[in-house]
């Protein structure tokens, strides 16, 4: 089974979404996972000014391109974090953030996730990929002691933040996509049992596969496929390099800055780390997973030009077709 391959655009913000979209066709991608910032897809616009909805078709029409998920991950990381400060205010727009009232910006976020589903639908786009937040994830090192009621009701606030919005992306035929991801409701295999339990496993709510933020936590991103067969709604392609232990390096990050060469870990480009991707695909096809896999540019060591061609070409490298036959079928002798 192959796939298309799409790049990811929320790295390629700076660039106006004409040139991202040139580069893209010009290197041979497939098609594109659009971030719903304002540079490159504005959905309140799209949804209500037809020709410039148009005007992103044609373009994509253009180069060659087509799209199988949309992303909105920063509206989506407001919706349940807690507190709310200048880290939130500088990735959502001034429209989300208005004046700054927590459960303001949290309202006007889930609607913007609301249109995005709708968005999706009018495009033809099944998954809307992104984060949810999380009110618990400061108490990660649980201490100062924190009372499992504590955690308890940080699972309830994101199924009753989350299910709203999802009833929306029922009532479009779309599906939510979360990237598992330190600082949101599910970072990690058991995370990601209970926040499926919390929204009563229904089928809106899925994940969207990135294994670089996995590797460092000694996450098996493999086994997580096949734990989570049936919840693989989309697929990111990031890879991480993790350090060898010297007695120094930790697994989060000593508050230093990415490429700095004494963290024990970092991102780097697709197929120049350590995560098993030939053996992740193969896992993938297994499970019937259809879908794009989608290349993710965070490499400080790189330029992201170079990055992203260098990673079409690995992920086209690994990817193949499946045999229609098993390949012992043959041995038997037909007389």
């Amino acid at each position: 089974m192959t796939h298309p391959i799409t790049l990811f655009t929320a790295q390629w913000a700076d660039l106006p979404f004409e040139e991202v979209a040139r580069l893209a066709g010009e290197w041979g991608f497939d098609g594109l996972e659009i971030a719903c910032k304002t540079q490159h897809f504005n959905v309140d616009r799209a949804l209500e000014d037809e020709a410039y909805l148009q005007s992103r078709k044609d373009i994509l029409d253009r180069n060659g391109l087509k799209v199988w998920a949309l992303s909105n991950h920063a509206q989506g990381q407001v919706v349940c974090d807690d507190p709310l400060d200048f880290r939130h205010e500088s990735i959502v727009g001034p429209a989300t953030w208005g004046d700054g009232d927590p459960e303001g910006v949290r309202a006007r976020a889930s609607e913007q996730l609301k249109r995005t589903a709708i968005l999706a639908r009018k495009l033809g786009v099944d998954v809307v990929t992104g984060f949810t937040g999380s009110k618990i994830w400061r108490y990660v090192a649980m201490y100062p002691p924190v009372p499992g009621t504590v955690i308890d009701d940080g699972y309830q606030d994101f199924a009753d933040r989350w299910n709203p919005i999802l009833d929306v992306f029922d009532s479009e035929g779309v599906k939510f996509a979360l990237e598992v991801h330190p600082s949101e409701i599910a970072y990690d295999y058991w995370t990601t049992v209970r926040a499926l339990d919390a929204v009563d496993h229904r089928e809106a709510f899925g994940i969207n596969w990135d294994p670089s933020h996995m590797v460092w936590q000694d996450i098996d991103p493999v086994n997580f496929i096949l734990d989570f067969a049936d919840r693989i709604y989309h697929v990111d392609c990031k890879d991480t390099r993790t350090r060898p232990k010297d007695g120094r390096v930790g697994r989060l990050g000593s508050h230093l800055a990415w490429g700095n060469q004494r963290r024990g870990w970092d991102f780097v480009s697709t197929g120049r780390g350590d995560i098993p991707f030939e053996a992740a695909f193969r896992a993938l096809d297994s499970i019937g997973y259809a879908g794009p896999i989608s290349i993710e540019w965070e490499d400080s060591g790189m330029r992201r030009e170079q990055g992203a061609q260098e990673a079409l070409a690995h992920v086209r490298g690994l990817l193949s077709e499946r045999p229609t036959a098993a390949f012992d079928s043959v041995f038997a002798q037909k007389e």
